[in-house]
């Protein structure tokens, strides 16, 4: 019976993401609707397209095991800032600007955005390479977070669990491109929503309740480098490591800014409106749902066991699964299924991402140079590619696996610093500063790529370093946070120093942002004693009313 009530909510989840695709078939006729979905998202829908893209099973198993064993509750700022800088600020900086834009120039991805707001078709042709080299990696971690707990629920094989949702994911967004994967990202999000909210408290009522969880955990001790012992660092502030905790924060929230399957969700919004409430639902969602999720990992010390070398047995991906175990069969498949609505929420993105750009922005421009390529045969390739893509993540994901190597999960903290630190600034400043040059955007790319890279070498390597500071970035997050700081610092004063350059073109493109509108006066009736406009002509009454008025006096 219980296996039979964990089946059943896996078959309903499928036949509903299916049967979404299936009907979102004509919004995706042509590559507008295919990949923007006509830019004609409403509100709610690009919220948690925005937001279920944010979070994946990455964050639910991998972040917050890791995390919330390392910085106890105060891992829950991440979560928070997740919410604040990388939901509401993120709306209110980038939404309205990227959506103008973007349609001004018409882009519909992001290295699209850069060859028209920069005049280079070479920054459009880099950008798609680090985008298709970067996307692979960190789709394939996304399996990750699937395989203990699938082990946990249905007692199958990891591959089994792979091949099913990479099948299932790209038949929903081959069908129906982004009107589908929007769609299915709602209803993955409700699922989302009251899955987090029912095991944080299933999972406080095992030790007694959110006090008794509390006083518990406030007895776990961290040992200092000369061998002192403390308690209630697990539950204090900022936890055992401030500066660590701010490197999360910073890349995690901040990072979005820059990760093109984040941003593209801006170009699709459908009116002013939308931006209002999309931000409000956005930033609801993530506080619930990235909050949640950290404050639940804060709490893995009380459930997994600590080996010799302070890491939990099993490692870090193992702490949420120990911790859901013993949770009734019903809350379990609730679990599966926000994990898996998790996952392929964001694998859809990330698969459709990549394929639009790769399709646009790199086989067009460089095999079709002399005759751009049709709208059916770009859809032909996009369809191809995200086959290929979900593929290629499906295969080294199970590699992976198989193999003691953690390459790809290392892979997932350098693919997101490498593709935020090279783009962040270059869009964030190509939103707001006419004089950005094309030699900011380059030296961004070089940064954000080779910081990344470094790190990664360094880490595989094994290498040490005597000073704090060069070991402190030594981290892939710590190293993508110093490579998207270094952008934003860097790009204004680049700016100022490289001399100003067609200017003409420059002020073309911001002329989106002034457009006059004629509109209806809402105060028609005027006093006497108001001014009147400075070039305004006095109203000349005709001479019937003034004998009118004349012949009122008379009487």
């Amino acid at each position: 019976m219980d296996m039979f009530i964990k089946i059943l909510f896996l078959v309903i989840f499928f036949a509903v993401m299916i049967g979404v695709g299936i009907y979102c078939r004509k919004q995706a006729t042509n590559v507008n609707g295919f990949v923007l979905g006509n830019r004609s998202v409403g509100p709610w829908l690009t919220a948690f397209a925005f937001g279920t893209s944010y979070f994946s099973a990455v964050i639910f198993v991998g972040y917050a095991g890791q995390f919330g064993w390392r910085f106890g509750l105060a891992s829950t700022w991440i979560g928070l800032g997740n919410a604040f800088i990388g939901s509401l600020l993120a709306w209110n900086v980038l939404g309205r600007r990227t959506r103008v834009m973007t349609q001004h120039l018409d882009s519909a991805t992001m290295p699209d955005f850069f060859a028209k707001r920069y005049d280079s078709k070479a920054l459009k042709i880099a950008a798609a390479i680090i985008i298709f080299i970067f996307l692979i990696p960190y789709t394939a971690s996304l399996y990750n977070g699937l395989s203990r707990l699938f082990e946990m629920a249905f007692h199958i094989p990891y591959t089994y669990c792979v091949i099913a949702m990479a099948v299932l994911t790209g038949v929903y967004v081959v069908l129906g491109g982004y009107m589908a994967t929007a769609i299915n990202d709602f209803i993955q999000g409700i699922i989302m929503l009251v899955g987090i909210v029912a095991v944080i408290a299933a999972v406080m009522q095992i030790n007694g309740g959110l006090t008794e969880t509390i006083a518990k955990l406030s007895q776990e001790s961290v040992t200092t480098a000369g061998g002192n012992q403390f308690n209630g660092v697990f539950t204090s502030f900022f936890g055992p490591d401030i500066f660590g905790l701010i490197g999360v924060v910073i890349l995690t929230s901040l990072g979005t800014w820059g990760l093109p399957q984040m941003v593209q969700k801006f170009y699709a919004i459908k009116s002013e409106k939308s931006i209002s409430t999309g931000t409000i639902v956005s930033t609801i969602f993530a506080i619930i749902v990235a909050g949640g999720c950290y404050f639940l990992g804060g709490f893995g010390r009380l459930f997994g066991t600590m080996g010799a070398d302070g890491k939990p047995v099993g490692g870090y991906d193992s702490v949420i699964p120990t911790m859901l175990e013993n949770l009734s069969p019903i809350l379990i498949g609730i679990v599966v299924i926000l994990v898996l609505s998790a996952s392929m929420s964001t694998l859809s993105s990330l698969v459709l991402t990549s394929s639009s750009v790769l399709t646009i922005d790199f086989i067009d421009p460089v095999f079709c140079s002399k005759q751009a390529m049709s709208d059916k045969k770009k859809l032909t390739w996009m369809r191809v590619l995200i086959v290929f893509f979900i593929v290629v993540s499906a295969v080294i994901a199970i590699i992976q696996a198989n193999s003691p190597v953690l390459f790809i999960s290392q892979m997932m903290g350098v693919s997101w610093g490498a593709l935020a630190g090279a783009f962040l600034a270059p869009f964030l400043y190509g939103l707001y500063m006419k004089r950005v040059p094309k030699i900011a955007v380059w030296i961004n790319f070089v940064l954000g790529i080779g910081i990344s890279v470094a790190s990664f070498v360094c880490n595989m390597s094994g290498i040490s370093f005597d000073n704090p500071i060069l070991e402190y970035f030594k981290s892939p997050i710590n190293a993508g946070m110093l490579a998207m700081l270094l952008g934003i610092v860097l790009t204004p004063i680049i700016t100022l120093i490289a001399p100003a350059k067609d200017t003409d073109r420059q002020a073309q493109i911001f002329s989106c942002y002034q457009k006059k509108v004629m509109v209806s006066s809402k105060k028609a009736i005027i006093e006497d004693e108001e001014e009147t406009e400075p070039n305004a002509k006095p109203i000349t009454k005709s001479p019937q009313a003034s004998k009118n008025k004349n012949t009122k006096k008379r009487k």
